[in-house]
């Protein structure tokens, strides 16, 4: 079930060393804000709460941290141990420049998500937005994300919904519309490094019933799940979907589950 090369850690890292600049602008703005807002629509962390208000004492991880703004949000919740790893050097330059201007001790790791190099059972909370929750194989980092908890532990992450992949045109142009142009039940990876459209890198995704077999299959318990509601509507294209399409239908996903 695994894509067995790891083919797409190598393309997903030329992919965003090549477009790393173009995130520097979003970086600092998230930076900049003291309350997280996640996904693509901006949406408040009090409707979708990826992260608790108190993180006191917790050691946390961001697995596919970007420019590492939720990283941030979380020593600034007083996270004890602030681990962030990526697979672009590019954007870890940005996350050092703005971790060192804003005067947060971070760690920061330039490696893969599915295979952290950090001890079994050695983090208690650990997040992903787009991050390992879209630009790696499920099938690798989620059992990664279990192994790096302790007991009691929990991961959240946000990431495209399956609609969206499943509505999205074979060759890559966007919008994606309302047609459904791929199968839902073999779901897993995309490579987009061909798009007729606003070409990327490799990415995967599961349908609803796939994830929750993976999370079962790994050991984790499913505590919540949404479908954030783009709360706008309008044409204007953002990552290849208009709001309106994502006011009628979910765009994003998010999960929260848990060690026991």
């Amino acid at each position: 079930m695994t894509e067995q090369s790891g083919e797409h850690v190598a393309v997903n890292r030329d992919h965003w060393d090549d477009n790393a600049h173009e995130w520097v602008a979003s970086g600092e703005r998230n930076w900049a804000r003291e309350a997280p807002v996640w996904g693509i629509w901006g949406i408040d962390n009090g409707e979708v709460p990826l992260l608790p208000d108190d993180l006191t004492g917790l050691d946390v991880v961001e697995l596919g941290c970007g420019t590492v703004y939720g990283s941030a949000w979380m020593a600034r919740r007083g996270a004890r141990r602030v681990v962030g790893i990526d697979n672009s050097a590019g954007q870890l330059a940005t996350a050092t420049r703005l971790a060192q201007q804003h005067g947060i001790e971070l760690e920061l790791i330039h490696g893969d998500a599915e295979a952290v190099p950090l001890p079994d059972g050695s983090v208690d909370f650990a997040l992903s937005e787009y991050g390992a929750a879209i630009w790696c194989d499920p099938y690798r980092w989620v059992p990664e994300a279990f192994r790096l908890l302790r007991p009691g532990g929990r991961l959240v992450f946000l990431g495209t919904h399956p609609l969206a992949h499943v509505t999205a045109p074979m060759d890559g142009s966007v919008p994606i519309d309302t047609t459904l142009h791929r199968g839902w039940f073999d779901l897993h990876r995309l490579d987009w490094t061909d798009a007729v459209d606003e070409p990327g890198g490799i990415e995967f995704c599961l349908p609803t019933a796939g994830w929750m077999a993976l999370f079962r299959d790994v050991g984790f318990v499913v505590e919540d799940y949404r479908e954030p509601r783009c709360p706008a509507t309008g044409d204007e294209v953002t990552f290849a979907i208009t709001p309106t399409w994502a006011n009628r239908w979910p765009s994003e996903q998010a999960w929260w589950v848990r060690r026991p």
